[in-house]
């Protein structure tokens, strides 16, 4: 191959090099309003009196709405496939408030200083009533946090807290484990971490020309703000446009429409511009985060170590609000089961209400969590029974031609549907990623030292896209210059998805990448796209590129031999190449068919979905050095090997697990929202959330397997999210190995590891 497979240049390197600006709030607007909002300071409670008098009065201000000014239609923030498999349980603005951070009232005036100081203004009343903080007394709590709703389809049930419940039973688990010769049972725990992207959510509405409601705004997924807008403004879709610029980063936060629906109600009633900019401080407790999950796993073993049998139990804490709620901890379930061969599986999983922010959709999806469960108790098996780590999992892994069970029963809000592995790269990860670590010398040496070293291992699947469900759609025409401009819904969020895609629509189209121009993400301008998650961009957006540039190259090919006035030719290096010998360059084809002979424009498009989500694989070693007179843990080497297939941009795909590793490092060493008595965030900067930064970081390896997916453009899978699912269980695993302190509970923390130790009480 010529392009896919090589080391391309990013489409938008330039831009992003130079400071251009692309991102959304780098355009101007004149005459602008500027939104600010009034938070709950109470966790749950009934607002019986508001009065925004004196806000409304304060020069400057445009206008102050609350929960009187919207009607009562419910409605979800996640940004999924429709109908969305998420509770339908959120207001624009509400009266019942159920976390500190939940939205009281809105102000737009002509600067923020002037917009927070009218919130300020407002005066709010509540009936404060008794709160939920903890998971564990969540179900059939006397307090019920939402039990207005009854109808709702995709709502398990409100009276008893349940937002969602997800089952699923395969084999006879009860008679598996009453015959298996091991049985091991243990508990785990993940807490809230944020996103903590660079770029915060920000969003700008306008009216064009024609008094059409214009959002630019920095999301994964366009397509879904202007139908939920539509729907929870009353406003017709086809007077919405929205517009998705470069993006600072995502990882799934803002998978949410969380101001757009408040910025274009404001643009709406006033006809002015709007601009809404939320603060770090904000990002952490009205944004969006990782939900945090009790998992517990009952595992059986037969005497040769093949596992006969998995109890899977999740108790999934999703705040306030429930976006999100049953599709995270389905994919908990579907990944964590996708891994080892179980003849017999049993999963309960129930998401339930707390008064606590709301969580969401964070890289990986509920896969992170059920991993670290899932990798830990391997190791604790490993070490109970006296075998090799990576010699237990290998003995378990799934081969290709192999169907995987769960991935039949349990989909994202439905039925899945079979999935039988074409190829796998897990072996071989393991085996290259013991090697880069030194795992035979250094594994379970010598452990005297104050200072102690240890290596771990951890193993992961992921999927690529969600099938059945995600959909792509491209344009691609033709230029005079035999340039190519590539319309595509898809959103990059930095992750170079526009290049993958460019270099995907070059490599069938046999030209330089160069030659394609990419334009992403309008609603306006460009087809339909799902959005940027579920690890779906490569394969199911770069399949509908293939299948377009599979048809455009036919049509010129076709156009070709019209214009040779020949029966038999071949595309040879952007020509069309008669038989005889006679040929005709791409750009003439182009500008005659333009122009003089047999007069059309040379275009295609195509849609892509698929009932196929190959998984890739990633093997993730940590060696670290645990001090056992502090407690503290420093991370020295990650090694990462993932099999993501055929790899379109290796840079930019080993710059997806570069940024991946410290997102896993900081939930398993420094990384944890936490909330006083009284639901209050404790943690609102990053002086006091501790993310993993340069300095930090320990040596980093990173190499790929390679595969060749059938099923995938040119072979490939994803590799978005599978790098995250691994770094955590290693650092935990590499703990044990180092100062025999097992930690069940994420973050590691220096009290954890000295109780361990049986220095702290």
């Amino acid at each position: 191959m010529k392009v896919v497979g090589k080391n391309t240049v990013r489409v938008d390197g330039i831009a992003l090099a130079k400071g251009k600006a692309v991102f959304a709030d780098d355009l101007q607007l004149p005459d602008l309003l500027h939104l600010k909002l009034l938070y709950s300071p109470i966790a749950h409670g009934r607002i019986t009196h508001i009065d925004t008098t004196k806000a409304a009065a304060l020069p400057g201000v445009a206008v102050v709405l609350t929960h009187r000014d919207f009607p009562p239609h419910f409605y979800t923030t996640a940004g999924q496939g429709y109908p969305e498999p998420s509770p339908r349980d959120m207001l624009i603005l509400n009266p019942v408030m159920r976390y500190v951070g939940d939205k009281v009232a809105v102000v737009a005036a002509e600067t923020p200083e002037i917009a927070q100081q009218a919130a300020d203004l407002i005066e709010v009343q509540f009936e404060e009533l008794p709160a939920i903080f903890d998971p564990r007394d969540a179900i059939d709590n006397p307090v019920v946090i939402h039990g207005e709703i009854s109808d709702d389809p995709f709502l398990y049930d409100p009276r008893r807290n349940i937002a969602a419940r997800v089952t699923a039973d395969l084999g006879d688990v009860d008679e598996a484990f009453h015959n298996s010769v091991h049985v091991f049972e243990r508990e785990y725990s993940t807490p809230y971490v944020q996103h903590a992207h660079i770029e915060p959510h920000i969003t700008l509405t306008w009216l064009d020309d024609h008094e059409r409601l214009v959002i630019r705004t920095a999301t994964q997924v366009p397509f879904h703000v202007r139908r939920i807008v539509s729907e929870v403004l009353d406003f017709p879709l086809h007077r919405i446009r929205v517009i998705k610029p470069r993006i600072g980063g995502g990882f799934g936060g803002k998978q949410e429409i969380l101001n757009e629906e408040l910025c274009a109600a404001v643009t709406l009633k006033t006809g002015r511009p709007v601009r809404m900019e939320m603060t770090r401080r904000e990002e952490f407790f009205a944004a969006r985060s990782r939900h945090p999950e009790i998992v517990k796993l009952k595992i059986g073993l037969d005497a040769d170590l093949h596992i006969t049998a998995i109890d899977l139990k999740i108790l999934e804490n999703c705040g306030a609000y429930g976006p999100h709620a049953l599709t995270v901890m389905s994919v908990t379930a579907q990944k964590t089961l996708s891994l080892y061969k179980a003849p017999n599986i049993r999963l309960h999983a129930d998401a339930v209400y707390t008064n606590l922010p709301v969580a969401g959709a964070y890289r990986g999806y509920g896969a992170p969590q059920g991993f670290f469960a899932l990798e830990s108790m391997l190791d604790e098996i490993a070490a109970d029974l006296g075998v090799d780590p990576i010699e237990l999992r290998e003995k378990n892994l799934f081969s290709p031609g192999d169907e995987i069970p769960i991935a039949r029963i349990l989909g994202e809000g439905r039925e899945g549907y079979e999935m039988k592995l074409n190829t796998t790269g897990m072996t071989r990860c393991l085996q290259r990623g013991a090697e880069l670590i030194g795992w035979g010398e250094r594994r379970g040496s010598e452990k005297t030292a104050v200072c102690r070293r240890g290596v771990g291992v951890a193993a992961a699947c992921q999927g690529s896209g969600i099938p059945g469900i995600d959909m792509a759609a491209v344009f691609l025409k033709m230029n005079e210059d035999a340039s190519f401009n590539l319309q595509t819904g898809a959103t990059d969020l930095g992750t170079g998805a526009d290049t993958v895609l460019a270099q995907i629509a070059a490599e069938t189209l046999g030209v330089p990448v160069e030659r394609i121009i990419v334009y992403a993400a309008d609603t306006d301008l460009t087809p339909f796209d799902t959005g940027a998650y579920a690890s779906s961009t490569t394969f199911v957006s770069g399949g509908a590129v293939k299948k377009a540039a599979e048809k455009l190259r036919a049509k010129i090919l076709s156009q070709g031999k019209l214009l040779l006035n020949t029966r038999r030719a071949e595309i040879k290096d952007e020509f069309v190449v008669a038989e005889n010998g006679e040929k005709i360059s791409f750009g003439e084809i182009c500008s005659r068919s333009l122009y003089t002979d047999n007069q059309r424009q040379l275009m295609a498009t195509a849609s892509h979905m698929s009932y196929d989500s190959p998984p890739p694989f990633n093997a993730t070693f940590a060696e670290v050095t645990v001090d056992t007179e502090t407690g503290l843990v420093r991370v020295e080497k990650i090694v990462s090997v993932t099999d993501a297939g055929q790899v379109i941009n290796p840079p930019m795909a080993e710059g997806q697990v570069e940024g991946a590793i410290p997102q896993s490092l900081g939930m398993a060493l420094s990384e944890h929202m936490m909330f006083d008595k009284k639901g209050r965030p404790l943690v609102t900067t990053f002086h006091d959330y501790h993310i993993y930064t340069a300095l930090d970081m320990p040596e980093v390896v990173v190499e790929f397997i390679h595969t060749h997916e059938p099923t995938g453009p040119y072979g490939a899978k994803a590799v978005a999210e599978i790098p995250i699912d691994g770094p955590a269980p290693a650092v935990v695993n590499a703990i044990y190995d180092a100062c025999g302190v097992r930690i069940r509970n994420l973050p590691v923390t220096p009290e954890k590891i000295l109780r361990g130790l049986g220095k702290l009480k």
